[in-house]
């Protein structure tokens, strides 16, 4: 994306990166998309490349951008500057991938997201808010799942990681203030944080 690359190849290894609550979080970003029926896609940060290889076995047409060819996008090329014309795609996301940029250029890469997308924009961001994970089952109803916060007297400032630059739940970054800013771009669908994996929260937006 903006600038150089964080990580070499070798960090999305299999055993090393894809735990559990990735493939949690891998299924909602699919499901997510899929329910929009998007003609064409993009999506922003390769990583380990499962997103685009599963979105090929349900008929989904996805292209990939990355600044890193060791990771073999479809595109090379920065996020903050998209080489695209305007609207060129249905849907363009980005999963875990905008914290890794300084904030004021992580609005910048949703911005041109936003611009090369006609229709929606899909996203995943870290959520750093603490919180309790509880399933209960109701008869008649099913299994039901809810997340609690937990008390805490003052949101942690973040450091950088030589990773993420900024987490939702941070401090100077609550979910209110990311929800506006990206509000400027597109309009905001849904959010939710993956239950299993609550670190993750999803955000679908459309035009």
């Amino acid at each position: 994306m903006a600038g150089n690359k964080q990580v070499e190849s070798e960090h999305y290894r299999f055993a090393s990166y894809m735990n559990k609550g990735r493939w949690v979080s891998l299924w909602h970003q699919l499901e997510e998309v899929q329910k929009l029926s998007p003609k064409n896609a993009l999506e922003i940060g390769v990583g380990p490349g499962f997103f685009q290889t599963l979105a090929k076995t349900i008929d989904l047409a996805v292209e990939t951008l990355d600044i890193d060819p060791a990771l073999k996008p479809d595109h090379v090329g920065s996020a903050t500057a998209l080489p695209f014309a305007d609207d060129t795609y249905d849907l363009t996301c980005a999963f875990q991938m905008l914290e890794h940029l300084p904030y004021d250029q992580s609005l910048l890469a949703f911005a041109e997201m936003a611009r090369v997308s006609q229709r929606y924009a899909v996203i995943s961001l870290p959520d750093a808010k603490p919180v309790w994970q509880y399933s209960v089952h109701i008869p008649r109803v099913g299994p039901k799942r809810f997340l609690l916060p937990r008390p805490h007297l003052k949101a942690p400032a973040h450091e950088f990681d030589g990773e993420h630059y900024w987490e939702i739940g941070k401090r100077d970054y609550p979910l209110s203030r990311v929800i506006a800013d990206l509000s400027q771009y597109m309009r905001l669908v849904t959010t939710y944080r993956v239950h299993e994996n609550p670190f993750h929260r999803l955000f679908v937006f459309e035009h």
